[in-house]
């Protein structure tokens, strides 16, 4: 465990003047912590275990050394042959194309270009055979997508310089385990490692132990963390619908970010917004590659204001200032929980994190809470208190609201 002081600039961590540069346009104003721990001592070579919340800046904290690496190694490396010199492997498609897009935006002043690659499955193969002809630097790969262009011959991996696993817990409980050890078996035994993730369970923690050396170990709680409040509504079954349309139009939030958790619930409930008035667009593994690029773009823009998705927006989704996060249907591991609220508060921008819990939900949230170590008091929204035959005692709200006289009948249902 490191504790090292944080970092003033990012030229005090050792970085060139050229990628400094660069992180000035960006408004990169000060390393985060993650980035201070680590970049100094990736560009030191050690093997690096890091953990942090998400949103805390692990991109820049292996992408900019790693760069400077390419920089430094460019007189030796000439890029012969189907040979890639720095991988970095990814869980997701978007996570790929963000990481990628992240490290040929710090190498844009860079006098040496530097050829980076993002490779990842449902998309045509063919045009990404033709960008690693002639090797590359630095590719981003999803495990399948990466083996497919192995054993097509490609890109050959025995020459990788340096590793890094990024949203290394996400990529094992996806299942990509199996992959994983294939693509461990074609790297070459002398090799830097870093492995990012933001948890750490005991598949994650048994990988690390048996593929880095002598690692420096990062855990942080970033204090930018606080700007994401928590809260949690407590609803009737049957009116989470109601109640997030309500929601939406009172707060009017320049964008909201809602996560359900079945393909066919993205399209039902968008049908079901868009009764009410509200229009929303959805995002799941049915849609095609281009389809979802054009959506999260849509989105970044803001051109898009409400998005519904699956548990594949909860990683790699980096919306600048997104507003607000909704769980319309809590997750099924407490670890995502913690993954999807997070694409809100970034970079210490005030967030907020909001889930919807009916009877059924309320012993779920129970476990979500401890095993991320949380308490939230149950809150209610005025006009849509939860009806006593539904067992108040259950919501244990912390500040009852007095019901308007005449609210004794029971309400009709407005899902």
């Amino acid at each position: 465990m490191t504790d090292k002081t944080q970092q003033a600039t990012f030229a005090d961590l050792g970085l060139i003047p050229t990628l400094v540069e660069r992180l000035e346009e960006l408004e990169y104003s000060q390393p985060t912590p993650i980035q201070s721990h680590t970049i100094p001592d990736v560009l030191n070579g050690r093997d690096i275990v890091g953990g942090a919340n998400t949103g805390s800046g692990k991109t820049a904290a292996f992408a900019l050394p790693i760069l400077q690496k390419v920089v430094q190694q460019a007189a030796s490396n000439s890029r012969r042959g189907n040979f890639v010199s720095h991988l970095i492997l990814v869980p997701t498609r978007e996570l790929a194309s963000q990481v990628a897009y992240s490290v040929k935006s710090y190498s844009y002043h860079l006098k040496d270009k530097v050829k980076t690659v993002a490779v990842f499955g449902g998309v045509s193969v063919n045009p990404q055979m033709l960008a690693l002809r002639g090797g590359s630097d630095i590719i981003v790969a999803t495990p399948g997508r990466l083996l497919d262009l192995v054993s097509s011959n490609a890109i050959k991996l025995n020459q990788v310089k340096t590793l890094v696993l990024d949203e290394a817990d996400r990529m094992l409980s996806l299942g990509f385990t199996d992959e994983l050890n294939k693509i461990l078996e074609l790297l070459p035994e002398k090799k830097q490692t870093l492995l990012f993730s933001a948890t750490f369970p005991e598949k994650v923690t048994t990988l690390a132990q048996h593929l880095l050396n002598d690692p420096v170990e990062v855990q942080l709680q970033s204090a930018e963390a606080s700007t994401l409040v928590q809260r949690v509504f407590s609803v009737n079954k049957g009116e989470k619908t109601a109640v997030l349309a309500h929601l939406i139009k009172q707060h009017q939030w320049r964008q909201t970010l809602i996560f359900v958790n079945a393909k066919n619930a993205c399209n039902h409930l968008a049908q079901k917004l868009s009764k009410r008035g509200i229009t929303a667009e959805v995002f799941h593994g049915d849609k095609g590659q281009g389809a979802r690029t054009r959506v999260l773009d849509g989105f970044k823009s803001g051109e898009i204001q409400v998005l519904i998705a699956t548990d594949i927006a909860a990683r790699g989704l980096d919306i600048e200032k997104l507003p607000v996060v909704i769980n319309f249907d809590l997750p099924r591991s407490p670890a995502d929980y913690m993954h999807r609220i997070g694409r809100s508060g970034r970079a210490g921008e005030v967030g907020l994190g909001l889930s919807l819990i009916d009877y059924d939900d309320y012993h779920h949230f129970k476990v979500i809470e401890k095993k991320n170590k949380f308490k939230l008091d149950r809150e209610q929204v005025e006009g849509f208190e939860v009806e006593d035959d539904q067992n108040e005692a259950y919501f244990m709200p912390m500040k009852p609201r007095a019901k308007p006289a005449g609210t004794g009948k029971k309400k009709k249902k407005r899902n």
